[in-house]
């Protein structure tokens, strides 16, 4: 199953200092409802873990997130997120774009998601990722 969904998020630290800010992964990544770092395996990427439920299931997901593309003069950066349900067979992966202006940015998610999770519905899956992103570029403004 695949979703896209796109974002916006307001902000008072300048444009400079939020591209900083989504590159630092250790500051980031916690961002994400339910996310931790797990491990730092360089200085763009990050073995992580995210708890998410999914209507009455409650579903666990490791893996990795990588700085893949960054342009500090446009402010424009790519992640990619690879990860495996833990105990089971789906994966979710997940594509995220950040484009960056003063007093904000726009984050475009695209994901795909198999197993578990995809079962549980397009309409299901799309809600519970909606709201997390939603969430995460709220919390992105007040960093």
């Amino acid at each position: 199953m695949a979703v896209a969904l796109d974002h916006a998020f307001t902000t008072e630290r300048s444009i400079d200092e939020s591209f900083a800010m989504i590159l630092d992964l250790d500051r980031v990544i916690p961002c994400v409802e339910g996310a931790t770092v797990l491990e730092r395996t360089g200085p763009e990427s990050a073995k992580a873990e995210i708890k998410v439920k999914m209507g009455a299931m409650s579903l666990t997901f490791t893996g990795t997130l990588e700085v893949t593309e960054q342009d500090a003069a446009d402010h424009h950066a790519v992640m990619t997120v690879k990860s495996r349900e833990v105990g089971g067979q789906g994966h979710a992966n997940a594509t995220i774009t950040f484009d960056l202006q003063d007093g904000g940015g726009n984050i475009h998610t695209n994901a795909q998601i198999t197993g578990k999770a995809a079962s549980m519905g397009e309409g299901v899956v799309t809600g519970v990722l909606d709201a997390l992103v939603k969430d995460f570029a709220g919390k992105l403004g007040k960093l």
